[in-house]
């Protein structure tokens, strides 16, 4: 057993029983390698990724392999949800030397941390062009015994050119209203008509993409559509709700099985907007699922949710949700039900998966929605209702037999920055569809953040794990958590939620803002000093950190007025302005800002009793009012929003400061914003 025993990490703890001598990322880790006159081989993964579970066998469990790393480095585990400041800084190394990222991740350094090699997986013997780990290993250890000043030079260089392409720069020229539909465009370019989603295979589901186009009436089309395939799909979890991580292939059909709290989260808004959008209840009930999903699998009993879960069971790729035709025979007991079953979900023999890894294994079927209830009801000549409710008895039955088979593991450590994104999730939940639970849910979220991860400075710890609440200092963690809070504030009106957000507001100013630049720094703070300090603007499979901050810095400027708070969303934009039209599919979450830049500006504030207030905003909730300031709330309140303004059962509706009469009426509010919706 190593020293990775003691971490909270899950994935660091998975590597406790290699016989590499693992380190934990840390001062004295590069002091040994100092002192040893070794470079460091840094590892950098996380517990749920498929091909760092590959590589761990090949190579961190074979002994003559580790041996070899023991000898001639000081090895180093990082987990990258838990550092993902240590992740970015040596991600780009990766992509500047290979032209390609991913995980796990392998980089050799100086012991200062200068990278000078770096790969992503490497296999433990040469093929498909990659060389294999030991030849990588032993080319490394010869050129830093033989040609050490050449490789010292080299590592300077990159860390230069790291260091100066990481730079932020400052903007010129403000996003334009043309430049928003040029991007509508762009991605109109690269849509799949046939299938959704954008290009060819792997695809993501790329939530914060689908939400800008959701926000405009050119764009809709296309979020509505993917995310139709996508219900359909097997990236879809037909028994279980909630998302699989991607789709290896171009129909959604076949999916990379670990589920991530991030993708769950935001697809839950993303859906719940287009059920708005359309009023199409299959989006309502799928996000219902996927909040059912997290409930039951991802609710860590401290407060908060956990991560991720595995896309492996037993070793096996996808064991635990794909199925055979014998298998949905056995556990239905009846051959017709069975039939209908496999007919409805694309079970076959052989399916359509296997893990490669594992061949001994055999074919299995993911299930997707191969035969639609409106084709199977026309062919039985019953109705699509009844054929409905049939299918989701037999598809409850089989998920309670699934739950009664290994699972795959779960990472449980609680990350701020996601529990935002949750916390979001369950806000949105509760005022669109109007249920209590979903209420309470996001209230114990954010009492648990408040109380758990807030650090004596007034930011946040990013991670907790083990009982404690770790590392601070990164601008995610504070903009997603203030975006969960302005949701959470629109669903059960309290104050306290939007004070706290404006306070998180303020140390995203006072910790990651660059004046110069007109950027967000993604460490700052509390944060460790590390090679440089990048300025996400690209949202990976997250907002990112610029979009968030543009994102918050808006809705403060809404609620609270300052003008400062929107002239630096404004900065964040023009410095991202030619990255965003180049790549218009990596910046939905600044996309988004851009269309909520130049929105009208718009509030609705409904005062009264909850009773008094209940028909208005069940009206409200039927309308998709992304970038209107909300106050549902008793009167009497201290926003601009709300003071001196009488309660009762009041609408008021105002758009760029001029006021539609007050109405009691749910009708007439109805009225008012079907009009809105024509202006914007």
């Amino acid at each position: 057993m190593n020293r990775l025993s003691q971490e909270s990490s899950p994935y660091l703890r998975q590597h406790a029983d290699n016989p590499v001598d693992w380190w934990p990322w840390g001062e004295a880790a590069f002091a040994e390698a100092q002192r040893r006159d070794v470079p460091v081989l840094l590892s950098v993964g996380y517990a749920t990724c498929h091909w760092c579970h590959v590589m761990a066998h090949e190579s961190f469990e074979d002994e003559a392999t580790a041996e070899y790393m023991n000898g001639h480095f000081v090895n180093v585990k990082v987990d990258r949800e838990e550092r993902p400041d240590v992740d970015a800084v040596y991600m780009a190394a990766t992509q500047a030397m290979t032209g390609q990222g991913g995980w796990p991740m392998t980089v050799f350094l100086t012991p200062a941390g200068e990278p000078f090699y770096a790969g992503t997986y490497f296999p433990p013997r040469d093929g498909h062009g990659m060389p294999s780990f030991g030849r990588v290993m032993a080319s490394v250890a010869h050129a830093w015994n033989n040609d050490r000043t050449k490789l010292l030079g080299n590592a300077q260089a990159l860390t230069d050119h790291i260091r100066e392409a990481t730079r932020p720069q400052a903007g010129e020229t403000e996003v334009t209203p043309d430049d928003i539909e040029r991007a509508v465009s762009n991605l109109r370019r690269v849509f799949d008509d046939t299938n959704g989603g954008f290009g060819s295979a792997p695809k993501f589901p790329a939530p914060t993409t689908l939400d800008f186009l959701l926000t405009r009436p050119d764009g809709r089309l296309m979020a509505l559509h993917t995310l139709r395939r996508m219900l359909a799909g097997g990236i879809h979890d037909q028994l279980g709700g909630g998302f699989h991580r991607y789709s290896v292939d171009g129909q959604w059909r076949v999916p990379h099985f670990e589920k991530m709290l991030y993708d769950n989260a935001q697809l839950t808004r993303t859906l719940l907007r287009a059920y708005q959008v359309s009023g199409d209840p299959a989006f309502a009930d799928a996000a219902r699922g996927t909040l059912a999903y997290l409930a039951r699998e991802m609710h860590a009993p401290d407060g908060g949710f956990y991560s991720a879960q595995d896309a492996d069971t037993e070793g096996v790729e996808g064991l635990t949700f794909t199925w055979t035709p014998a298998e949905i025979e056995t556990a239905l007991g009846s051959a017709e039900d069975a039939a209908l079953v496999c007919r409805h979900l694309g079970i076959e023999d052989p399916g359509n998966f296997h893990d490669p890894h594992r061949p001994d294994a055999g074919r299995r079927s993911v299930p997707f929605v191969a035969v639609s209830v409106a084709e199977l009801a026309a062919q039985s000549q019953e109705s699509e209702e009844a054929v409905q409710t049939h299918l989701n008895n037999l598809k409850a039955r089989l998920h309670l037999l699934r739950q009664g088979r290994p699972q795959p593991g779960t990472d449980d450590k609680v990350l701020t920055s996601w529990n935002g994104l949750a916390l979001a999730a369950w806000a949105d939940a509760a005022r669109i569809l109007g249920e209590k639970a979903y209420l309470e849910t996001a209230q114990r979220t954010a009492q648990f953040l408040h109380d758990q991860m807030r650090s004596e400075a007034g930011g946040l710890y990013h991670v907790w794990a083990g009982g404690q609440a770790r590392v601070q200092g990164l601008m995610e963690d504070h903009a997603l958590v203030g975006l969960g809070l302005v949701a959470l504030f629109q669903a059960d009106g309290d104050e306290r939620w939007l004070t706290w957000a404006r306070d998180l507001w303020q140390v995203c100013v006072r910790d990651f803002w660059q004046e110069d630049a007109g950027v967000f720094l993604a460490s700052g703070g509390q944060a460790e000093a590390l090679l440089t300090r990048p300025a996400p603007g690209f949202d990976s499979a997250v907002l990112s950190d610029n979009a968030a901050g543009a994102l918050l810095g808006l809705w403060m400027y809404r609620y609270f007025g300052d003008d400062a708070d929107a002239v630096k969303a404004g900065r964040v934009l023009a410095a991202f302005r030619a990255d965003m039209l180049a790549a218009a599919g990596g910046f939905g979450g600044l996309w988004q800002a851009a269309a909520f830049w130049h929105a009208p500006h718009t509030e609705l504030a409904i005062l009264g009793t909850s009773e008094e207030r209940e028909n208005l905003e069940r009206t409200a909730a039927r309308f998709s009012l992304p970038f209107t300031a909300l106050a549902f709330s008793e009167a009497g309140g201290t926003l601009p929003l709300v003071q001196e303004r009488p309660g009762g059962g009041t609408a008021y509706l105002c758009v760029n400061h001029a006021c539609d009469l007050p109405t009691h009426d749910a009708a007439t509010l109805e009225r008012q914003l079907e009009a809105l919706g024509e202006k914007r």
